[in-house]
């Protein structure tokens, strides 16, 4: 029998021991679980970028996988931490709309209210649920519990959504986007998906107009802008052998402009 899996997303970082510890609270309940991190780098509080980098990584897993998210700026509020049961996986997390474009590429089937107190640390801080509900949860859901024996049911329909992330048509017929996230090479992840490369969009971005879109870096000189559609088919902003978020002084939530087809 393979191992089970859980994946952590987090926005803990690395200079503080509570990743760590969400850790070591799962092996104590589930010892044979392989852990892997997705990130635990997402800004603090910043449920949008976590909901993004989340949807693209699960469909590269195999079935059966629980993927376990911990951005949660309403830690000890009424926001409720929830399971969802999806065909290929289980998502433990709080209901705060971080599952929102995960859901959106693999509908939900069965959800519940993490209520049992039996399936959670035997006290609960108010301000680490991660450690005390989110992390028991994922361990016993990984080894072999289901949804249903760890709370209170609820339709999966009332889920919290995230208010829509698409790029919008501005009254003079432009188009809208922003940046969703930055990796850590700079480049500006939008919230415009590209369905193939197009030399009709022209990209407004820091000041600049980029024409076209790109098949990839090489294609401009080193130092140049250049616009393209990126692995997970979002439209992004690079500079080529350098950082576009420096080079421009852009952020996370940033507007880009799109002239042409979007």
């Amino acid at each position: 029998m393979s191992r089970p899996v859980i994946t952590l997303t987090t926005d803990f970082g690395q200079a503080d021991a509570y990743a760590g510890t969400m850790k070591g609270v799962i092996l104590g309940i589930c010892p044979d679980a392989a852990l892997v991190d997705l990130s635990h780098e997402i800004r603090p509080q910043a449920v949008r970028q976590a909901a993004y980098l989340l949807s693209t990584a699960v469909p590269y897993f195999p079935p059966g996988v629980v993927h376990l998210v911990v951005v949660d700026p309403g830690v000890g509020s009424e926001r409720r931490p929830v399971a969802v049961q999806t065909e290929r996986a289980t998502y433990v997390a709080p209901d705060n709309g971080v599952l929102t474009l995960a859901l959106a590429q693999d509908p939900p089937r069965t959800a519940a209210h993490l209520t049992d107190p039996r399936f959670h640390l035997p006290q609960v801080s108010a301000t680490f649920h991660g450690r005390d509900i989110f992390a028991p949860a994922a361990a016993h859901l990984a080894c072999g519990l289901e949804i249903c024996d760890m709370g209170e049911p609820f339709p999966p329909s009332q889920l919290v959504v995230l208010p829509t992330i698409e790029p919008k048509q501005q009254p003079d017929g432009t188009w809208q986007a922003e940046i969703l996230h930055i990796d850590r090479f700079g480049n500006l992840i939008t919230n415009y998906q590209c369905a193939t490369s197009s030399l009709q969009l022209t990209v407004c971005v820091g000041g600049e107009r980029i024409q076209g879109l790109r098949d990839t870096f090489a294609d401009v000189a080193p130092g140049e802008l250049v616009a393209y559609r990126g692995s997970s088919g979002y439209l992004e902003i690079a500079i080529r052998e350098g950082s576009a978020a420096t080079g421009l002084g852009l952020h996370v939530g940033d507007p880009i402009g799109m002239e042409g087809p979007a």
